[in-house]
């Protein structure tokens, strides 16, 4: 049986910076709530902070777009809007990473 060697720093890094944007995302749209389509960034957000989507970030950039899409259209609180460009930055980060071979 072979032995599985843990992911390097640089995955579990991007990963966690990633993960804890949309956590950052969460808690503004929460703090801003009610405001035009809130509930439904709010169900985005939870969508794609989902098992599902954390394994396939193709779903999840696709995901982030929708929530762009509804902040823009539904004039969102400026730290709304901060936060999705955090989360856009982060999910950079993360596929330039795996395109780069940084992230398996």
């Amino acid at each position: 049986m072979p032995f599985i060697k843990e992911h390097s720093t640089v995955y579990k890094t991007a990963l966690s910076d990633l993960q804890g944007a949309w956590q950052i995302l969460r808690e503004e749209t929460v703090k801003a709530h009610p405001f035009t389509d809130s509930d439904r960034i709010l169900f985005q957000i939870d969508e794609a902070m989902s098992w599902e989507a954390v394994r396939d970030l193709k779903y999840m950039r696709n995901t982030l777009l929708v929530i762009n899409n509804l902040a823009v259209q539904g004039n969102a609180p400026s730290e709304v809007v901060d936060s999705i460009g955090y989360v856009q930055d982060n999910m950079e980060e993360v596929l330039q990473a795996i395109a780069e071979g940084e992230i398996g």
